[in-house]
Order: structure tokens, then sequence, then C-alpha cells
């Protein structure tokens, strides 16, 4: 055995090992996403007020001013909504939500009337006058005027001009007047209190600087809610905004998710049941059009889904995929398939052959549904769906060319004595590519790196694509395990390069999400598996 491949003895056992574990870990993937979960039963199904937005269909947006709901939708909206809800919160007077107070009426419901503020006066002005009238008009259904919505968090006004919108529509009608923003900005503009008929805070344990656990969320908010009543004494304080998103990227211990948007929504109901403390939850439909700030998480944090169909139910166990058993028959589609293209042109004989096939077969197909699953919930039009079917195929015919060339070499025994000759150096487009793989290894690399940039400087609303890249991560790291004969060529000088910096970006995730995130260190592993072949042969050759 050459005294520089001291792992070439490992290396079809720890192979092989591999190749069941991505196997198993496939299967049990989807096996824990369909089993159900059991939570605390909500003491009640009726909620006392939602957040009400009607940009629910595709291609709506509050960001279109053209756009305009018209009363019929509204009124189908809330005759549904009346059955759970005895208030709803709006955020806007424009686009045909100037309505809703009217509408509400008829249907024995409060609104808490939202007036939207930002940096255009004019709008501002708009907004106002809009809010004033409706207060006249519709005066027996308000509970309350919010006068501008986290205006504070997003910069967009100073507190003095605030201030002043906010005394204006209060000297303007009787209906008790408030402010909305996150908890921490009350906090820091305590002098807003004096102009508001009471507070209105938000409390996202999942949107948290330090963002809370599922199972801790409740408590904390319980502990937020008492820490502002001792700082405002006196003043009666709204809890204006609280819920957990179903889907998107987890961040550190908090995991977006079906199971604990339940699990949130039936605590802080059975918590809600035992203080006086008015409050209102987000929201009542999933709202597509916050991907577009918020990345795929931004969309889910309705009890409603855009069909206006109940996302869970408030007694009861709770499954976060009901349709887990189709991806483990995508996974059996995807053995018979690297089968299939192992019979094509085999070199090889033996079961080894053909074993180690069906598991990277099956591994990829449990993969690829789950990449499929991740782009039905974050792919925002046809150009995101088509990016992703294609990268997605691009990934499959990766991993069916790596695992044809694994199975070769799992199925005949390596002699530890003999080391292979040096590979002929191959030319395409001018470009010295070390063997037949180098095209494909350099654009996965090339992909992971550029997402990795992203994710560490960009990365609060962007997910973890780990069923994509698990395809050819893995399956380099199995080829590159695997040549313990073979004398490499020097890598390229820019796959070197990113082999350097894979990791460290995979790292820089981890920090980042301080070390508690499980997916973040799954994400580093799979940088890691990429980086390490090219890491060896650098070595390998340099040693040569």
């Amino acid at each position: 055995m050459p005294p520089h491949l001291p792992y070439a003895r490992f290396a079809r056992p720890l192979a092989w090992l591999v190749l069941v574990a991505a196997a198993v870990f496939g299967a049990g993937y989807w096996f824990v996403l369909g089993r159900p979960i059991a939570l605390p039963d909500s003491p009640t199904a009726k909620i006392a007020c939602v957040s009400y937005a009607p940009f629910r269909l595709k291609g709506e947006t509050p960001f279109d001013l053209n756009a305009f709901i018209p009363p019929e939708r509204i009124d189908a909206d809330l005759k549904a909504l009346s059955t759970r809800f005895d208030c709803v919160r709006t955020y806007s007077m424009g686009q045909g939500l100037g309505a809703v107070p009217d509408i509400a009426g008829r249907y024995h419901m409060k609104v808490l009337m939202g007036i939207w503020l930002g940096r255009d006066p004019v709008a501002n002005e708009r907004e106002i006058k809009l809010g004033i009238e409706a207060a006249r008009r519709d005066h027996d259904s308000l509970r309350g005027i919010v006068v501008g919505n986290e205006v504070l968090l997003r910069g967009e006004l100073s507190e003095k001009a605030l201030a002043a919108y906010i005394a204006r529509v209060n000297e303007a009608t009787d209906v008790p007047v408030t402010y909305a923003d996150v908890w921490e900005f009350w906090q820091k503009h305590p002098a807003l209190a004096k102009v508001t008929d009471y507070l209105t805070i938000h409390i996202l344990p999942y949107w948290e600087d330090e963002p809370v656990a599922p199972e801790d969320a409740v408590r904390h908010v319980a502990d937020v809610y008492q820490k502002m009543k001792g700082e405002f004494p006196g003043k009666q304080i709204m809890i204006g905004e609280t819920g957990w998103p179903s889907q998107g990227r987890t961040r550190r211990h908090a995991s977006a998710s079906l199971v604990n948007e339940a699990r949130y929504m039936r605590e802080f109901l059975n918590y809600a049941a035992t203080v006086d403390m008015p409050y209102n939850v987000i929201e009542a439909f999933d709202q597509p059009w916050k991907r577009d700030l918020e990345g795929t998480v931004g969309g889910y944090w309705g009890i409603f889904d855009v069909d206006a169909k109940p996302k869970f139910a408030m007694q009861g166990p709770i499954v976060e995929e009901p349709r887990w058993t189709w991806a483990l028959g995508i996974g059996g589609v995807g053995a018979l398939l690297f089968l299939l293209a192992g019979a094509i042109r085999r070199r090889w004989h033996g079961a080894s052959g053909w074993v180690s096939l069906a598991l990277a077969g099956f591994a990829s197909g449990t993969a690829l549904a789950a990449h499929a699953r991740l782009l039905s919930f974050a792919a925002r039009d046809n150009v995101e769906w088509a990016t992703g079917i294609i990268i997605g195929v691009v990934a499959l015919a990766t991993a069916l060319s790596l695992a044809r060339a694994i199975a070769a070499r799992l199925a005949s025994p390596i002699d530890l004595a003999a080391v292979a000759p040096r590979p002929v150096e191959r030319r395409r487009l001018g470009i010295a590519w070390s063997d037949a793989f180098t095209p494909q290894r350099f654009f996965w690399m090339f992909v992971l790196t550029l997402y990795g940039i992203l994710q560490v400087f960009n990365g609060r609303y962007r997910d973890f694509p780990i069923g994509l890249f698990a395809l050819p991560c893995i399956g380099f790291f199995l080829l590159g395990l695997l040549r313990t004969r073979e004398d490499s060529l020097m890598p390229l000088v820019e796959e070197r390069l990113m082999a350097v910096w894979i990791p460290l970006l995979g790292i820089a995730v981890v920090v980042e999400e301080t070390g508690v995130n499980a997916v973040s260190w799954g994400w580093l592993l799979l940088n890691l598996a990429l980086a390490w072949p090219v890491l060896t042969a650098w070595r390998r050759a340099r040693r040569l």
C-alpha cells in the first residue's frame, strides 16, 4: 500500500457504510415526517382576533398599487372567518380594504382597523383621510384603530412624525387608537405611549434576534407580556401579532413546520385562556406575496392555506407530511432507474454492484423528493419552478453517472498493492480536466460556493436545499473515497480555491446559527463531502 494512502484499507467498508446510511436516512426522514405527533389540545377552536389580508391568490400583492379586492371576495372571506374568529385586524385602507369594517359588521365581527404609514407623505395623508372617514362611518364595528404598523422597525418615519399622525387620528375620533410594533421598539420609544390609548406589541418567537425553540415559545410570550406590563404600568397592552410559520428555514432552535405551528397555536390558546389579555394572531390566510420579502417562511403564517382550508386541527395528533409514502415510492423508482442505468455498457459483475446501485438510487430518489417538496413551498413563479426542475435533473444525471462508477469499483476488490498509472490528461475547450468527472464536479462546486456565499452574507430568508445538493456531494465523496488505486492529476486551480472556501463557508453558517441548528450541520457535512476529494487529490498530486 502506498504510504500516502493510509485510509485505503477502510475505503470500501466506509463507502458501504455511507451508502447504507444515505438510504436509511432517506427512508427515516420521510417516515418521521409522516408520523402523527401528539400535541396538547386547544381549549377551543374559536380565536379572539386574526390578521386579515385578502392577497392570497396567484399574482396578488399589496405592492400593486392598482390592485383592488372586490367587496364580494371580502364578504366571502369574512363570512367564513366569522365561524372561528370574533375580530379581524387589517393593515391598510386602500385596495378595497376600506370595506372591511362595514362587511364585518354584518357578521357581528369587530375590526382592528389598520392605517398604513410609510415614507410617502402623500400616501400617508390618503390613508389617514380614509381611516378617519371609516371611523365615523363604521364606528360600531371598530374595536380600535392601528395607526402605523412597524414603521419604526422599518425606519420609514421618525418618532415625532409618527406621534403627530397618531394624535391627528385620536383627535378626530373616539375609537381607541394605538400603534403596533415589535415589543423592543416600544421599549426604545416609550414616549409613544402618551399619544396612544393602548399599546399593541408584536411577539413573534421565531423572528426574535435570539430565536426561541417552539417548545419554549409560549413561555417566552408570557414572559415578554408580563415584562411590558411592568414597564408600562396602568396602560393596557395588546398582543397585536403572534404566531408560528408552517414552512421555511430553521433559525437556530426555531424550526418552521406545520407541527410546530399547530403546537404553538394550541399552547398559546391554552395560555390565553388563563389570563386577561387581548390578542391577535397572525394570520388568517397564507400570503404567497410575502415570500418576495421574507423568503419561503414569509408565505406560511396562515391558519388557513391559500385555498381557505384549515392547515391543522385544534385537537388530536398532527402529521407533518401526509403524502410521505409517495416519497418512498419515488425512492423505489430511483432504485429501479439506477439499476437499469447500471446495466448499460456494464464492465463489472457480481451482486455488490447491483446492491450499491439500488442503495444509491433509493437515496437519490428520496433526496429528490425532498427537493420537490421544497420547490412546492418555495418556488414563486414559473421561472423558479423551471430552474428548480432543471437543476434537479442535472443532479439526477450527475448521481447516475457517479453511481455507475462507484458500482464498478465496489463490484471488484481493490488491490491495495497496486497503483494505477497516472491517467491521461484530457483537454476540453482548452482546459486540462483531471478525469471525465471534472466538468460535473467543477459545476457543482461553483454552484455550492455561490450559494454558500449567499447563505453567509444574506442567509436570513434563504432555505437549505439539502435534498438537491446531497446527490452530487455524497456521490463525489464516495468516488473520491474509492479512488485509492489512482494517482490523480493536480485539480484545477479554481477547484482548489473552491475546495478551501466551501468548508469555510459551511463553518460560517454553523457559527451564525450558534451551532444549535441541526440543519446547518447537515449543510456543513455536504460542503465537506464535496471539498474533500479535491483536497485529497491536491495533497496526493503534490507528493508525486
